[in-house]
């Protein structure tokens, strides 16, 4: 395959004349590297050198060229320059800063306009100021007359071309501004999407929570119950021990100090109820912004919406620009067909940006419908959710109220329970207490006996009484009344204790069944 030229000469006509200048109309394509010392000269066809051109003038650009885009161009010859008129063919050939041929145009030839058939006559109206009526008649070449109607179809075409680069850049514009809008909407569809996210983890943290008050719930219902039987099985008791409840002061005491460390914990919870409810209102207070800056992202979708309508406006009076154009060109002569051409290709490439246009504002209109759908089901799923949060909190709050009832009535039954439990602990210390007391009479009693048999052997071999059978009865006379004057007296161990003294036959003495007695009653006591 040949390679592409990098230079392209258009609208290279077959003659020229001589006494006029030579316009000649080349583009350069993005691959060419174009240089100050790059110029275009008019050779003979089949010259062999470089050096055998007849005339040359630089290869400008215009202002504001970028290396690596492709530009229209356009070089002039000077009338003094130009070749004679003769039968020998020419060219144009544009040679780069190394010497390099990069582009050949067709040939053509110069030769001299006949006198009468290249002659046209034009009217020209007399100004004012020479006061003469009627018209001015010229007589000019069809070379010149051709070449104004050439120059203003250029300067036509000029600036239709500056037009059409004004409505390429308001394009792009408009682009760019699309893309950065779609860009921002998508951020913020993305932080949306992060807070709905945060929101539903949050709402799962508080399921898991309801779900573990839910648990301790049922723990208290259970330890409730186990409390219940416990506590039929304790008022039985309780009948038993009503009189004792003065005595226990000191221990309401302590209960009132747990109670108190109890109410402080109950505070704690609430304290943290309270936090649950303040972040509730946090989350709500974010769905509100939300709100807020959805409704802001479709006030600039809107704006955006209008802007699209004022280029779709400036892009339809173009068109009414170019149709007349195109209705104007369409009155000048055949010689100007290659123009009218270009005209046409340009007025294909707006219709093909309009095309593009349009289907850019078709893609947007359809971007933005679903940017509103996702919009609407966003919103319904926060008004479902916070719908939700609302159930949730009064679901809550009925959860809280039981909770404290459950917890006044559990106060109430701890209390009653370790009043029970203390009357109880109380009532066996002092029976403890009442069997080491009759224990401990009860060795005293027989350390007692022990004494006082001691004491009549003493005295029966002090007296020398013959027959020992009198003697123990008349003790036992003279012990007998005085065991039932103690009986009657007092029921206290004191007496016994002076028998040891020398009065002993003036004291009452206390019988020897009476420790028996008191032994019998011991185990009575400990069975109650």
């Amino acid at each position: 395959m040949e390679k592409q030229p990098t230079v392209v000469f258009r609208n290279v006509g077959q003659v020229y004349f001589p006494q006029s200048r030579v316009e000649c109309h080349y583009s350069l394509t993005s691959d060419h590297r174009w240089s100050s010392t790059d110029w275009i000269g008019i050779f003979e066809v089949g010259c062999t050198s470089r050096k055998q051109y007849h005339t040359y003038t630089w290869a400008l650009v215009p202002e504001g060229y970028t290396e690596g885009t492709s530009v229209n161009c356009c070089a002039l010859f000077h009338a003094s320059y130009l070749p004679r008129p003769s039968a020998v063919e020419y060219q144009f050939i544009y040679v780069d800063k190394m010497g390099k041929v990069c582009a050949r145009s067709r040939p053509f030839t110069f030769r001299a306009p006949k006198p009468l058939e290249e002659l046209e006559t034009l009217k020209e109206e007399q100004d004012e100021e020479d006061g003469e009526d009627g018209d001015l008649l010229l007589v000019i070449t069809k070379a010149q007359l051709l070449q104004s109607q050439l120059d203003e179809s250029l300067k036509k075409q000029a600036d239709i071309n500056r037009s059409l680069d004004v409505a390429k850049e308001e394009a792009e514009k408009q682009k760019e501004d699309n893309r950065k809008a779609r860009v921002a909407w998508e951020l913020e569809r993305e932080a949306m999407k992060k807070e709905i996210s945060e929101l539903r983890a949050n709402m799962k943290h508080n399921c898991e929570i309801l779900k573990n008050i839910e648990g301790n719930h049922m723990n208290v219902k259970y330890s409730q119950e186990n409390l219940t039987s416990e506590l039929s099985k304790l008022m039985t008791e309780k009948d038993e021990s009503e009189q004792r409840i003065k005595e226990l002061e000191e221990d309401i005491k302590i209960l009132s100090d747990r109670e108190k460390e109890e109410k402080s914990e109950l505070e704690r919870m609430k304290e943290r109820v309270k936090k649950m409810s303040s972040q509730m209102k946090h989350d709500e207070e974010k769905r509100k912004c939300l709100q807020l800056e959805y409704e802001a992202a479709l006030v600039e979708v809107r704006a955006l919406q209008d802007r699209l309508e004022a280029s779709e406006h400036v892009a339809e009076g173009l068109r009414r620009e170019l149709r007349e154009l195109g209705i104007r060109q369409g009155h000048t002569n055949t010689e100007l067909h290659q123009a009218r051409l270009q005209v046409a290709q340009l007025t294909l490439q707006l219709s093909e940006e309009n095309l593009v246009l349009r289907e850019e504002r078709a893609n947007w209109t359809l971007e933005r419908e679903a940017y509103k759908h996702a919009a609407e089901t966003d919103a319904n799923k926060l008004q479902d959710l916070s719908c939700e949060v609302q159930r949730k909190e009064e679901w809550l709050q009925e959860e809280r109220m039981e909770r404290e009832k459950l917890e006044v009535e559990l106060g109430r039954e701890r209390d009653c329970t370790r009043v029970l439990q203390s009357d109880s602990k109380r009532e066996l210390q002092e029976l403890k207490a009442s069997l080491r007391m009759a224990q401990k009479e009860r060795e005293e009693q027989q350390a007692e006996k022990q004494g006082l048999l001691i004491y009549i052997r003493q005295l029966e071999q002090r007296l020398e009484v013959v027959p020992g059978t009198e003697s123990k009865d008349d003790i036992s006379t003279s012990i007998s009344p005085g065991s039932s004057s103690e009986d009657e007296e007092n029921g206290s161990s004191a007496s016994s204790r002076s028998i040891l003294s020398p009065l002993f036959l003036s004291t009452p003495l206390e019988p020897p069944h009476r420790a028996e007695t008191l032994a019998a009653e011991t185990p009575v006591s400990d069975t109650q």
